[in-house]
């Protein structure tokens, strides 16, 4: 019987799908009755869709392949605290239960900001897991900022050098 550690490190394999792309690296999967239903990876800069969020395109594609955009009793599993975009999508597909690895400080819903999930005024509960390989989850976000501001120094240091 698979784990939440074994659908999380399927998560980080899509962040790393996202890292390759150039994206933030943020992985999702969608699970019902211990079967993923549904994959994403932040996408978007590639596909110029501010929603291509790794939640939201898991999501969509749980919804495709279920024929039905409501996942209720689905459980989805993300490397990185969701925002409030994508805990609104998590709200209406009536996803049961969201396990997310990191907290993210600056636009975490679930934890860090509050918890959006919690508010009275929805029609749906989402009951939320956090900490799920946490460590991971945030090394790997870490690792892509840091390859980031190290790719900035060095063009800033070939443009003074012409």
């Amino acid at each position: 019987m698979p784990t939440d550690q074994d659908y999380m490190q399927r998560a980080l394999e899509l962040a790393g799908v996202a890292a390759q792309h150039g994206e933030v690296p943020v992985g999702a999967v969608v699970v019902l009755n211990e079967r993923i239903v549904g994959e994403g990876w932040n996408q978007p800069i590639l596909s110029n869709d501010p929603t291509a969020h790794a939640e939201v395109v898991a999501l969509r594609n749980a919804a495709i392949a279920l024929a039905n955009y409501r996942l209720n009793e689905a459980i989805l599993y993300v490397t990185i605290e969701p925002c409030t975009m994508c805990a609104g999508a998590l709200i209406h597909s009536r996803i049961a239960k969201v396990v997310y690895g990191a907290t993210e400080p600056k636009s975490g819903v679930a934890q860090s900001n509050g918890c959006l999930f919690d508010e009275g005024h929805f029609n749906h509960r989402v009951a939320v897991q956090g900490g799920v390989m946490a460590e991971q989850c945030a090394g790997i976000m870490s690792d892509f900022f840091a390859s980031r501001r190290l790719q900035k120094k060095a063009q800033k240091a070939d443009q003074s050098g012409l």
